[in-house]
C-alpha cells in the first residue's frame, strides 16, 4: 500500500518507496469499445526505476504473458521465445499510429511504407502491450512505435526482453521509459530495422 503507482486512468500516487507499479487497466480501448478482442490489462513493477516484473493479460482469450528479470518469459506457464527469422524480407511487422495528426503524421507513414515494401507485411492491432508480447512469442519480428506512454510499454518491454528480444530507442540506445520511441525485434533483424528508420529522418520524432 505504500508503493508508488502510475496508472493511465488515475492520478499518479508518489511515495518514498523504491517500488512503482505502472498500470494500464485497459490497453486497446478502441478495440474494446468495438468488440474487437485485442485488448489487455498491463501491469509492470519497477524497483529503483528499473522494470523487474511485467504481466499482460488478455481476458477474452485467457492469455497471460508474464516475466520477471532474469527468469524468462511465459505465456500461460509455457516459456516463450522470439522467432529465428534473420532478414526483414522474411519478417512480419507490427506498429501503431498516434491519434494526433500533427507534423509527424506524414513522416510516420513514410516509415510505414518502407517497412511494408521490404517485409512480408505490416499490421496495426491497436494494443502496444500485446504487440510487444507478440514479438516475445515469435508472432512478429519487429514492433516499433512513437508517442506512447510508460503504461503502454513497461510490462510488455520486459516480457519481450526476457524472451530474447532486443528492445531499444530508434537510435539503438536504451529505450526511454516514457514510451517516446521504442522498437523491439527478435534481435536478428534489429540493425536492419534501425537502418530503415534512421534513413527516414527518425530524429524528427
Amino acid at each position: 500500500p505504500n508503493d508508488s503507482i502510475m496508472a493511465e486512468e488515475s492520478d499518479t500516487k508518489e511515495s518514498s518507496s523504491d517500488f512503482k507499479w505502472i498500470i494500464d487497466p485497459l490497453d486497446g480501448t478502441t478495440n474494446f469499445v468495438h468488440n474487437l478482442p485485442i485488448f489487455a490489462v498491463s501491469i509492470g513493477l519497477q524497483y529503483k526505476n528499473e522494470t523487474v516484473l511485467g504481466v499482460v493479460y488478455n481476458p477474452v482469450a485467457d492469455k497471460m504473458f508474464f516475466a520477471s528479470r532474469k527468469k524468462g518469459a511465459y505465456l500461460n506457464d509455457e516459456t516463450i521465445s522470439v522467432s529465428s527469422s534473420n532478414t526483414l524480407s522474411d519478417s512480419l511487422i507490427v506498429t501503431g499510429f498516434p491519434y494526433l495528426q500533427d507534423n509527424k503524421w506524414d513522416n510516420s507513414f513514410t516509415i510505414f511504407k518502407e517497412f511494408y515494401s521490404k517485409t512480408q507485411g505490416v499490421r496495426r492491432l491497436g494494443a502496444a502491450a500485446l504487440d510487444l508480447c507478440f514479438v516475445a512469442m515469435g508472432r512478429f519480428e519487429v514492433f516499433y512505435e512513437f508517442n506512447l506512454k510508460p503504461w503502454d510499454i513497461c510490462a510488455g518491454a520486459i516480457i519481450a526482453e526476457e524472451s530474447g528480444a532486443k528492445v531499444t530507442d530508434w537510435d539503438g540506445s536504451k529505450y526511454p521509459s516514457s514510451g517516446e520511441r521504442i522498437i523491439a525485434s527478435n534481435g536478428y533483424v534489429h540493425d536492419e530495422a534501425l537502418n530503415l528508420i534512421k534513413k527516414n529522418n527518425f530524429n524528427f520524432f
